[in-house]
């Protein structure tokens, strides 16, 4: 079958508004060439529109006109490299869908590892930061929880006792796989997000035995300031939060 032919057809299997690349065309490097040809004439036609080098997308129609994907879909690309996880949103968006606060934000933030992912595309603006580790697809949902908590103080809206609420209610929803990495990342992390991941597990009731990791990085002598009521983590003084 011609690669011409075989594109439209994985084409059309895919749904409206979703971007997609290269690699989700199953197309062979050494076929872009004659691939971005056929794009280009779909593009053309109306079947497809490009998003940025590379991504392209089917637009939904609609009685109101034509749709362009969602932010969080215009988004996707520039979080995978090759197919792979290589970056996740941060910051007020992400504290956003986590529900620690209403505010909207306009300039989100990505975080990876090994590249600076800076966008300013319409409406689409984004301001890179370093993850503490790199990024997969099986961590990538733990280092925003983990982030939550760095950012525990300066989440806007958001007082921390409430934060500490919100957040106690997602860790209680791991599953053992979850909590382990959430302990195993959260030691790459500044003291207070141990202590909080600590002291926010023990309060749910998770053994104090399987937090001795966590426990023996901290420094005793050390004091995190969190402002929080004894009432609010009961378990606060076990992880010196005062």
């Amino acid at each position: 079958m011609a690669l011409a032919t075989e594109i439209r057809k994985i084409i059309r299997q895919l749904p409206e508004g979703k971007t997609f690349g290269y690699v989700d065309l199953r197309i062979a490097k050494a076929e872009y060439t004659t691939a971005a040809k056929a794009l280009e004439r779909l593009q053309k036609e109306g079947v497809l529109k490009k998003v940025s080098k590379g991504i392209f997308y089917k637009p939904e129609q609609t009685v109101f006109g034509e749709l362009k994907p969602d932010y969080r879909e215009l988004l996707r690309p520039y979080l995978f490299e090759n197919g792979k996880r290589v970056a996740y949103e941060t910051g007020t968006s992400l504290y956003n869908r986590l529900g620690l606060t209403t505010q909207m934000a306009f300039h989100i933030k990505i975080a990876s590892r090994g590249k600076r992912i800076a966008i300013n595309r319409g409406s689409l603006k984004a301001t890179p930061v370093k993850s503490y580790t790199e990024v997969t697809d099986n961590n990538y949902e733990i280092l925003e929880i983990l982030d939550a908590l760095k950012d525990i103080k300066r989440i806007p809206d958001c007082p921390v006792a409430q934060a500490v609420r919100r957040l106690s209610v997602i860790l209680k929803k791991l599953n053992e796989k979850q909590t382990d990495f959430l302990m195993k990342y959260a030691l790459l992390y500044p003291s207070r997000v141990r202590a909080l991941v600590g002291a926010i597990l023990q309060n749910n009731g998770y053994e104090e035995k399987r937090l001795d990791k966590l426990k023996e990085s901290l420094n005793p002598l050390t004091t995190i300031k969190l402002a929080i009521k004894d009432s609010e983590l009961p378990t606060k003084s076990n992880w010196y939060i005062r």
